[in-house]
């Protein structure tokens, strides 16, 4: 039977069976699609709308949900035949993913459709029993980064915690590859926004498989439908899928930037800078004080990190950002083979790099680092130059959890 029917089956009362899971080799190159990968929300509606029809329909999205044709799952399942949409939520960025990261979102009414907004990334990120009390089942739709250091999957997972109503996801594809696994896993007494759970960084599960197995270990209490996307295999990047890419969020703006991102997203605990305010967020790492950036980036060249290279640049950073204003020295990643990138190793390699060379411009803004690496060991690992042996504790850490989450994947 296939993945998607087995899912479904799940929700409807069907026989249980057993997901067929097929191991992809780490140096496979992904296989190309010929008519395209249909994302969940156009099976929803072609296959599965009895799962909503009758319903009051509350929906989780924002600007990345959507059909292959561009509409809005907004418009969709508010056009959709028996189908009531009552209420919106919106994530971080908002309902139309142009707020900048960590700007709050005021609630709002939908002027198309004229349906209630409420946001869920300011004061309140948990939905209200008067958020919810006019819901029959809750559905998800939005694009995911594959990185537990994005918010969206967080609020998903707090939102059907909460909510103790029927969860139904509409899968979209991991961009950087559901096949991959990396990075620690996270210690809860670092749980936050941007890491809710014992996930590790780069965790090669779709949205609807991430919530499968917080389901399914009880890590969160949820009932949820996954409605998985049809001709989609775990090897895939995005750009394999035939779907039209759409910025999942304001900074991240191209696949390279969103396969760096779980390492290079370290640097937003730091006095450096990520890249933001420059054309090519998390590609581009720099400081007004990185003025031996060429020393740098050759002294990470002849590290040979797999699938890299390192080169030399300056940027001028648009006011408001970290060293808004001024141009500035930084060191730019290139990506020679996305298939051979390990970008958790790169970001900790870059870290150690450059505080090395910098230990008094270079420091640590603790709570934010500490979030973000779901550790307060990334610190003294880099200071102490103990990466390797902190390195090789989150190899192990992933290779666990890739043994562990196997009963939730829907896709070979």
């Amino acid at each position: 039977m296939r993945p998607y029917i087995q899912a479904l089956c799940l929700a409807i009362g069907c026989a249980a069976l057993a997901l067929p899971v097929t191991a992809q080799s780490s140096t496979a190159e992904a296989p190309r699609s010929v008519r395209g990968v249909i994302p969940g929300v156009e099976v929803l509606l072609t296959d599965s709308l009895h799962l909503v029809q009758g319903k009051r329909v509350g929906l989780l999205t924002n600007h990345s949900g959507r059909d292959r044709a561009g509409t809005s799952t907004i418009d969709l399942l508010f056009r959709a035949p028996g189908v009531k949409l009552t209420a919106l939520y919106g994530p971080e960025h908002g309902i139309r993913g142009i707020a900048k990261a960590g700007e709050k979102i005021s609630s709002s009414i939908d002027s198309a459709t004229g349906v209630k907004v409420y946001s869920l990334y300011g004061d309140v990120q948990v939905p209200t029993p008067e958020m919810l009390k006019d819901v029959d089942v809750l559905v998800y739709d939005i694009q995911d980064v594959g990185a537990r250091v994005y918010t969206y999957q967080w609020t998903l997972s707090l939102a059907a915690n909460a909510a103790k109503k029927p969860i139904i996801v509409l899968d979209r594809p991991d961009p950087i590859r559901a096949d991959r696994y990396e990075g620690n896993l996270l210690d809860p007494k670092f749980a936050s926004l941007v890491g809710q759970y014992p996930v590790v960084l780069r965790y090669g599960l779709t949205p609807g498989e991430l919530l499968r197995f917080l389901a399914g270990t009880k890590l969160i209490d949820a009932n949820v439908t996954v409605v998985p996307m049809k001709g989609y295999r775990r090897a895939m990047w995005f750009d394999d899928t035939g779907i039209p890419r759409v910025n999942p969020s304001p900074n991240l703006r191209t696949l390279d930037a969103e396969l760096l991102y779980p390492g290079t997203v370290f640097f937003e605990g730091t006095t450096a800078t990520e890249g933001r305010g420059t054309d090519a967020p998390f590609t581009l790492i720099g400081a007004s004080w990185l003025t031996d950036h060429v020393a740098i980036a050759a002294q990470l060249n002849a590290l040979r990190l797999p699938g890299v290279r390192f080169d030399t640049t300056t940027r001028a950073i648009e006011p408001g950002y970290k060293f808004g204003g001024q141009t500035i020295p930084m060191l730019k990643v290139h990506v020679t083979n996305r298939n051979a990138v390990r970008p958790v190793e790169l970001g900790v390699r870059m870290l150690r790099a450059i505080q090395a060379r910098h230990p008094v411009e270079f420091q640590w803004r603790q709570r934010q680092i500490d979030r973000l690496a779901g550790t307060d060991r990334l610190r003294g690992a880099v200071e102490q130059n103990t990466v390797n042996a902190l390195l090789a504790e989150w190899r192990r850490d992933a290779t666990r959890f890739e043994q562990r989450v196997k009963p939730y994947l829907l896709y070979r």
